[in-house]
């Protein structure tokens, strides 16, 4: 299969430019999911590829071919909408035959394109004689799966796919997808707003907002690495803390960051990127799940003391089974949730209890003020 390759692209929509100067490349039988809020250009991207939309500016390559004047009928892409896109006055088989007739395949070759299309896609054959109306969300979704099949597409384009869909259908139509693709070796771009999806799907996630593409990476590079604030807060759940700090040395070459109310000591290891910005306010972030109770135990102990240490008033507690969020009302007002306790290290837990949160200042990040890209 080959490559999709996006240069340059803009989109406008008279003053409003809805993508900027974007470029991705998806490489041959890669999953890239684009992720980002709503309103951020992923769905415009995906429609100019499919030749919905009309570019304003830059190029757009399926293999070595330049596509931006082909019609969408030429382009040989497979598109799954958000809303399925299904005709309701057609059987699921009638949907899922309707870009042969189209293309005038004939009838023996048709059948047997539905056919493969349909034990791909673990689509009951019972079904096909069903409306859509007559079918669940996850069953019209399926359809729409053998309707991309059938076609034969270089590129598989994924709009939102799940989102009309309940958690737990959620979660197997995703793992259908992800099985589906790899098993037909198709390049494919998959948008979504779910930064869960977009970490658990993709070989590459590219992160989108306002329109201007702020990092791409694999999962891990994104989580470990993020390139500016946008990125850290926006993969990950619960999302990172921030609290604005102010780097100042000590006596002996050390480093502190004081947030007005509380004093953590940097690492040594993280003096060389912090120490020229001393006098300076950064941004410090932490995720939640680098974050303790005090006492609490853990796979790696982590000593508690004054250097790494902030006491903060139990504000809420969420149990969600498997873990326990806690938010901290910490000195510096309006903080994110500041801590993700085990269910088990939780019990007792309530609000208005004063507790002192212990953190893995190891996985520290921090951001610049001003531009807020990452300093570490």
């Amino acid at each position: 299969m080959p490559r999709l390759l996006i240069k340059n692209v803009t989109k406008r929509y008279g003053e409003v430019v809805a993508v900027k100067n974007l470029n991705l490349e998806v490489k041959d039988k890669e999953f890239v999911v684009m992720v980002g809020p709503s309103g951020c250009g992923k769905s415009s991207t995906l429609r100019m590829v499919a030749g919905l939309e009309v570019i304003s500016s830059g190029e757009i390559y399926i293999g070595d071919k330049l596509i931006n004047e082909v019609p969408p009928k030429d382009r040989n892409v497979g598109m799954v909408f958000q809303e399925y896109a299904l005709y309701p006055h057609l059987t699921a088989k009638e949907n899922i035959e309707f870009p042969l007739k189209v293309a005038h395949i004939p009838r023996k070759q048709r059948e047997k394109e539905i056919r493969n299309a349909v034990k791909l896609a673990e689509l009951p054959e019972e079904l096909l004689n069903h409306r859509p109306g007559e079918l669940s969300g996850g069953e019209r979704q399926r359809i729409a799966l053998c309707r991309a099949i059938v076609k034969h597409a270089q590129i598989f384009l994924f709009d939102e796919p799940l989102s009309n869909l309940d958690a737990k259908l959620r979660n197997q139509v995703r793992n259908d997808i992800i099985k589906l693709q790899k098993r037909l070796e198709v390049t494919t771009l998959y948008v979504t707003h779910d930064q869960t999806e977009a970490m658990t799907m993709g070989d590459r996630v590219a992160v989108l907002s306002h329109g201007v593409m702020q990092q791409v990476g694999t999962p891990a590079e994104l989580y470990d690495h993020p390139q500016n604030k946008h990125v850290a807060g926006f993969i990950g759940s619960p999302s990172m803390n921030f609290m604005d700090v102010k780097i100042f040395e000590k006596s002996g070459g050390k480093f502190w960051m004081d947030g007005e109310g509380f004093m953590l000591k940097i690492p040594d290891n993280y003096i060389t990127s912090l120490k020229k910005y001393n006098g300076q306010k950064v941004i410090f972030g932490i995720r939640p799940e680098n974050v303790y109770r005090e006492g609490e135990s853990m796979e790696e102990p982590i000593s508690s003391s004054e250097e790494n240490t902030i006491s903060g008033m139990v504000e809420m507690v969420e149990p969600l089974g498997t873990e326990t969020i806690v938010h901290y009302n910490t000195p510096e007002p309006g903080t994110q949730p500041l801590a993700s306790l085990t269910s088990r290290e939780a019990i007792g837990l309530k609000r208005g209890t004063k507790e002192k949160a212990v953190l893995d200042l190891s996985k520290m990040h921090a951001f610049e003020k001003d531009t807020e890209k990452t300093i570490i």
